[in-house]
């Protein structure tokens, strides 16, 4: 089996993979990433780089992933379709590849509404699912949307992003064929708090064979505080946080709340690694990436 990254061949093995998350910061400070680079490198198999997260302008997802490479971590560039029309995405992918990136998360990207600049047009000329079977053309047949024959095709590891707690929840798994049939190789999933509708989704994609055409990723945050646990699921789209979670954060004392946090993280690492149809977890340590060795090293997961 042909396989396109280091990711994608640890997945192949039937290993259970990590992976982590790098937001570029606002600025062009290169030692923002190396700083970032230190903490991660060692722990995790391959590393997100958000693009332009929040619509809020940071460095590009594709010059912070050439960073990475160049220290020998494997990105998952990710790449949304909100600021670019089919040309620059195919440019961009192209240009990508050439730098050694071979994973791609394929998003819709935030509303600009929400970011530092709502005032900014969107583009949105084709949707998250067109932006995976692009990709999966240019990198399968070797030619671009127009039907250009490519010199050197971009062979990249395909992947999307699933969120198990949107409503309508009938519709989640039905969203999560699509995106296969698209041509996804795998997919990291929203934030799990609420484990019971993660084992029914996971159950449904179970039944539905899904599981059987690509990988899944479950993933987790690690909260800071109690107030981070209702802001999350008061003001983030798409999030569930359960009260008996928020109450046990609020339960603890304030200096203890990281600990607790933590604490919750590695037991639904724990759940996930029981889980049939789960091959391994995307930990997104928001701005705390000195957390993930501790997550890792104590998941047992090194």
């Amino acid at each position: 089996m042909k396989t396109y990254s280091q990711l994608h061949e640890k997945l192949s093995r039937g290993e259970f993979a990590i992976t982590g998350e790098c937001g570029p910061p606002r600025g062009a400070n290169k030692e923002v990433i190396d700083k970032k680079i230190k903490l991660l490198k060692g722990f995790v198999d391959a590393v997100n780089v958000t693009d332009n997260q929040t619509a809020i302008v940071r460095m590009s997802s594709i010059a912070a992933s050439a960073h990475l490479v160049a220290a020998g971590l494997e990105p998952v560039m990710q790449m949304v379709v909100r600021d670019r029309n089919r040309i620059a995405i195919q440019s961009d992918i192209m240009g990508a590849y050439s730098l050694g990136i071979k994973n791609i998360l394929c998003l819709s990207g935030d509303h600009q509404k929400f970011g530092s600049q709502p005032e900014a047009r969107n583009v949105f000329d084709i949707d998250s699912v067109n932006l995976i079977r692009t990709v999966r053309n240019m990198r399968d047949t070797g030619k671009d949307m127009s039907g250009f024959d490519l010199d050197v095709a971009p062979q990249m590891f395909i992947g999307a992003a699933a969120n198990p707690f949107a409503d309508p929840f009938e519709y989640r798994v039905i969203r999560l064929g699509k995106k296969f049939d698209a041509g996804a190789d795998f997919v990291q999933t929203q934030c799990i708090y609420n484990m019971g509708r993660f084992k029914e989704w996971i159950r449904l994609a179970n039944e539905e064979g899904l599981t059987q055409k690509g990988y899944i990723l479950g993933g987790v945050t690690p909260l800071r505080s109690a107030g981070m646990a209702r802001y999350m699921n008061k003001k983030v789209a798409g999030m569930d946080v359960p009260e008996e979670i928020i109450k046990r954060m609020d339960g603890v004392e304030k200096k203890c709340q990281a600990d607790e946090g933590i604490k919750i993280c590695l037991e639904t690492i724990e759940a996930l690694k029981e889980l049939t149809g789960v091959h391994g977890v995307h930990i997104m340590a928001i701005e705390w990436e000195d957390a993930v060795a501790r997550i890792v090293e104590q998941a047992g997961l090194n």
